[in-house]
């Protein structure tokens, strides 16, 4: 029988039906299926109403960063993550960040964007007079959309209005401006603007098509600061070496891709932990930090007069604490626990917070001992896994191959065969 992955009504099987399905196509074990079916702390049953077509769910390594003081308050931090050295950098980073007092973190209001495109306008400015004249109108129309909102003092709060010329013409794009409270906020925001649309229409005799929330949070920002201490960080010569770093980034896009690619490793575990949406706050910051028309670092490293190393960042962080994953997941409920915020603003506080002390760690990984020496001591555990290595022989086999600096799987193998051979 032909292979096809044309299957009719996939969704409406039952998920050992859907298991069998795939399990047939890609020829998986019984071994491998009932991988599938240890779906840990989230039951199938839940993971079947949250996406579409399960057959399992993927597991990640849940880990705690430690050491973290964030305005005069300390945590704990769940971040869920693969990558080996995340977690024990962000621990080290804010370790030395506790010696001048932690972090100092803020953040803006909640309000997110929802976009409305309107097109097919022949006096375009004349549209954005018209639709700025009648705002009051639109929010109270946006805001008869979510009374629960408005009640926890949230909701619509403003218009902005833009001509943005295309190559199919002038389109008039009318910005929403949401007061979303402790959610993330996507869901309240576009359905109000789906609601606005035909009124703007009405007013302006134009066609309204795309209606949503943008990722680009421009007015939820969430900011941190911190002072690291010059002789906790290794002297002066560690600190020129941060800085040049930091300003190989501000010069390069190529090297400040990686730089905030650091930044988000620390920030995107928090999200996972906690059931916010990566997706969005990844091409938010990546989007943020190119604002300016060049790509640029989300965090800027400077020295004080007293010759220590003063770090900050600022990027947009839509999200929640109610809503969506965060609430559907137990497991993110527990994150949120352990976390112990008690809102959307104190949760992006932590995880810009993060942040920095992911950067800090790399940047002072890179400018004194190098990335690997660390990074790929913590990975030869990873890589002895993979050479088929249990229980205190991962550990074994991962000495060894940092010893004879040989981290690769073939080598792997070779330590585990000889192990075994000894035993």
């Amino acid at each position: 029988m032909e292979r096809t992955s044309r299957i009719t009504g996939f969704y409406k099987l039952s998920l050992e039906e859907r298991l069998r399905i795939v399990a047939e196509f890609a020829n998986l074990t019984e071994e491998e299926c009932t991988l599938l079916r240890n779906t840990g702390s989230l039951e199938l049953s839940l993971a079947d109403r949250m996406i579409e077509n399960v057959i399992g769910v993927m597991h990640i390594p849940l880990g705690i960063a430690l050491n973290f003081l964030i305005n005069g308050k300390d945590y704990i931090v769940p971040m869920a993550i693969e990558e080996p050295s995340v977690v024990a950098a962000a621990s080290n980073a804010a370790k030395i960040a506790r010696v001048k007092g932690g972090f100092q973190a803020s953040t803006t209001p909640p309000v997110m964007i929802g976009q409305i495109q309107l097109v097919k306008i022949s006096d375009p400015h004349g549209a954005k007079y018209t639709i700025l004249a009648h705002k009051e109108e639109i929010l109270s129309k946006a805001n008869e959309q979510d009374p629960v909102l408005v009640k926890l003092g949230g909701g619509a709060r403003d218009l902005e209005v833009r001509v943005v010329e295309s190559d199919l013409g002038p389109m008039v794009i009318t910005h929403l401006l949401v007061d979303v409270r402790d959610a993330m906020g996507a869901n309240a925001v576009n359905t109000m603007v789906e609601a606005v649309a035909p009124l703007i229409e009405k007013l302006t005799g134009g066609k309204v098509y795309l209606r949503i929330v943008s990722n680009l949070a421009v007015y939820r920002l969430a900011r941190a600061k911190a002072v690291f201490d010059k002789e906790a960080l290794g002297g002066e010569d560690a600190i020129e070496g941060i800085l040049y770093a930091y300003h190989f980034a501000k010069s390069d896009p190529f090297r400040c891709a990686t730089h905030n690619k650091g930044i988000m490793n620390g920030i995107i575990a928090v999200a996972l932990a906690t059931g916010n949406d990566t997706r969005a706050l990844e091409a938010g910051a990546h989007a943020y930090a190119a604002r300016t028309g060049k790509y640029q670092p989300l965090t800027a490293w400077e020295m004080n007069s007293d010759g220590d190393l003063v770090g900050t960042i600022e990027l947009p962080l839509a999200v929640g604490i109610v809503g969506g994953a965060t609430r559907s997941n137990p497991l993110a409920r527990v994150c949120l626990k352990v976390l112990g915020v008690k809102s959307a603003c104190e949760l992006a506080e932590v995880m810009a917070s993060v942040g920095l002390a992911q950067n800090l760690a790399a940047l002072k990984a890179l400018a004194t001992e190098g990335i690997q020496k660390g990074h790929m001591k913590l990975h030869a555990r990873n890589i002895a896994i993979m050479a088929g290595a249990t229980g205190e022989l991962i550990d074994e086999v991962a000495k060894r191959m940092v010893e004879e600096r040989v981290i690769r799987v073939d080598k792997a193998k070779e330590i585990l065969q000889s192990l075994l051979a000894e035993k």
